[in-house]
């Protein structure tokens, strides 16, 4: 599928959260949404993400911005790894990539590869607590961040280039 952009209706969905409950899009309208793609949840630049997520969680709800996190991973894996944090929103299993491709969120091997050759993102990533050899083997799927606006409108699309490329919280809440 071709990238989504700003200007285009977002596309709607139904699906399962974490904790058992299903969201829709269309259930968030009059509020704005922040939704993100990640890698598989045992993903250290994921992880670090939700952190910064969850740490400015309440001033992103002060903004009326409501967030949701997809994983490419099963709820069981998402309870090992991401889930472990207790994200104050919703996180949505995604493992069968049906939201990937409707949002036109890509795998690429140079994204890992520029990923990997960033010593500085790696080394934070190494000492951040969230490193483990079993996000080696998860599928190179990049991180897809959407800004979602109160009248289901796509305002920002934002397509990773690496592991951890994701809008800046600054921007969001801008």
């Amino acid at each position: 599928m071709k990238n989504l952009s700003s200007g285009q209706l977002a596309p709607q969905f139904q699906h399962l959260t974490l904790s058992g409950h299903y969201v829709t899009l269309d259930g968030f309208s009059g509020k704005k949404v922040l939704l993100s793609f990640f890698r598989g949840a045992a993903c250290p630049f994921c992880n670090l993400r939700v952190r910064e997520l969850i740490l400015n969680y309440h001033v992103l709800q002060q903004q009326n911005i409501q967030i949701l996190a997809v994983f490419h991973s099963s709820a069981e894996e998402i309870m090992e790894y991401a889930g472990k944090q207790e994200a104050p929103f919703p996180i949505l299993p995604d493992p069968d990539l049906k939201l990937y491709k409707a949002y036109g969120v890509e795998s690429s091997l140079l994204g890992k590869l520029r990923t990997m050759g960033s010593l500085s993102k790696v080394w934070k990533v190494m000492n951040s607590g969230f490193f483990n050899f079993r996000s080696m083997s998860d599928l190179n799927t990049l991180p897809a961040d959407f800004i979602i606006g109160e009248d289901q409108r796509i305002l920002w699309a934002h397509y990773g280039d690496n592991f951890g490329d994701h809008i800046a919280l600054a921007d969001v809440i801008a």
